[in-house]
């Protein structure tokens, strides 16, 4: 009889110990380790260098192999995965429940299931659920119009199933597991979805995506900080790290990449919610911009950089006088910015919020995290606490100091192209301290300090 042990796992970082501990020793995190059972190995131990083969080894120069892409038809994926799906990748797709990942990957099989692989024979696609009937799949499909594609559809939830499925019968081009937590191992004595069943489930499915050389979706749940559900070494294991993000009250939803190591990281697909799913949204900038109006205080446009795509959104800022606690609220944004660009302006120019309420919204629920929207997030505020308008023609881009200095950022070239698509006229840039030549048809005014600013509104 197999004798069962019992350690504790780390579910952020994956590392085990023999007892429970509050504070993870390898990443350092509080309360997260979980209990496992798992049987005792027998047999003999390994001994390095027995049974193994020398290694071939190769210097850096050499022409490297042209990687060939398969294409989804749905470009806003391809973008964000690279230009396209490699063989043999694994791709985590992961996303607030209900916000549209099984929506986007049946749409993607679908597409994919009527071209055809590398070797000209037309593309085999699998969709196997584990949260979801088959007929539940063919419902979503028929409302998509895609019930007429030959993508075979399977419901299951034990690995040996899905293994024993691609033993027996020809290798598919892609694998869809909706999803990685709803999958378990009988071989651990543990719920599905807990640490232990999720990493050795996930294991075992990358091992056969990069034997039998098909791209691997793994469809992850998401907690309630944001974070994909179960072991971070998840995230280490797969090849792309997707999020869907988007909040329900909007129509689009943002599919951004973290991790990619065939392409970009934070590049960005745009998708609008239809009743027929998911569109994609070839110009992001106008969409956001749609709903727009100038002349109003506390409203400006931040030309921003997501990946290799520049967007131009809205910033809103609203300031009220507080009834008690001052609020510090911010929708779409980086509250650790906001505090210390209010400080910045206290601080450095006597311009108190003290007794304020601040609310500050980036516009159509996309979140904005770089520095470069520090400069359009001062201009708003400033512009909602002097009730003087900003022009509905400039854009603004521009990262603050603590001494209230202005910071170039990168691409601005790519920036300000893409005001002048949308028609805008002017700009308020940092000080070109390069010197380098910016090619641009706006009327552009370079700010070195934030007292510049100041002096805008103070006329």
């Amino acid at each position: 009889m197999v004798k069962n042990t019992k350690h504790f796992v780390c579910s952020a970082c994956g590392a085990t110990f023999s007892r429970w501990v509050g504070k993870c020793e390898s990443c350092g995190e509080w309360n997260t380790l979980v209990e496992e059972t798992v049987p005792e190995a027998k047999g003999p131990k390994m001994t390095a260098g027995k049974g193994g083969h020398p290694l071939e080894l190769v210097g850096l120069k050499g022409a490297p192999e042209v990687i060939f892409r398969l294409k989804s038809g749905i470009g806003e994926l391809d973008r964000t995965c690279g230009g396209g799906l490699v063989p043999g990748s694994v791709i985590l797709v992961g996303g607030d429940p209900g916000i549209g990942k099984s929506t986007l990957l049946l749409q993607a099989v679908s597409k994919l299931s009527q071209g055809v692989n590398k070797q000209g024979h037309p593309t085999r696609c699998l969709y196997i659920s584990g949260e979801e009937s088959v007929d539940q799949v063919r419902l979503r499909a028929l409302r998509l119009k895609a019930d007429n594609s030959p993508v075979q559809l399977a419901s299951a939830t034990n690995i040996r199933d899905v293994i024993a499925t691609l033993e027996a019968g020809p290798t598919p081009d892609i694998l869809v597991i909706d999803s990685i937590q709803t999958m378990y191992s009988d071989m651990l004595d543990s719920a599905p979805g807990t640490v232990g069943q999720v990493r050795a489930v996930a294991g075992e499915l990358i091992q056969q995506a990069k034997t039998k050389n098909f791209v691997l979706f793994l469809v992850g749940h998401v907690t309630k900080e944001g974070m994909l559900a179960g072991p971070r070494v998840l995230e280490h294991m797969v090849d792309t790290v997707l999020y869907f993000e988007g909040d329900r009250g909007h129509h689009f939803r943002i599919l951004r990449s973290v991790k990619n190591r065939f392409g970009a990281t934070d590049e960005i697909g745009v998708f609008e919610m239809t009743e027929e799913g998911l569109q994609e949204v070839p110009n992001p900038s106008a969409l956001f911009l749609a709903e727009r109006h100038g002349n109003v205080s506390g409203s400006c446009v931040f030309a921003g950089v997501e990946g290799s795509r520049p967007l131009l959104v809205e910033i809103q800022a609203l300031i009220a006088p507080s009834g008690g606690v001052p609020r510090r609220t911010v929708v779409g944004g980086d509250t650790t910015r906001l505090l210390m660009i209010l400080a910045v302006l206290e601080a450095r120019f006597g311009v108190s919020f003290s007794n304020k309420d601040v609310f500050l919204n980036i516009a159509g629920g996309l979140k904005i995290t770089e520095p470069a929207c520090d400069l359009a997030i001062a201009m708003a505020l400033l512009s909602a606490y002097r009730q003087k308008p900003i022009p509905a023609d400039m854009i603004i881009f521009g990262e603050i100091g603590l001494s209230a200095e202005i910071r170039a950022v990168p691409q601005s070239e790519l920036r300000l192209k893409e005001a002048e698509k949308l028609g805008f006229t002017k700009a308020f840039i940092p000080v070109n301290r390069q010197k380098k030549d910016i090619r641009t048809s706006l009327k552009t005014y370079p700010i070195g300090h934030l007292q510049s600013v100041l002096d805008f509104f103070a006329h």
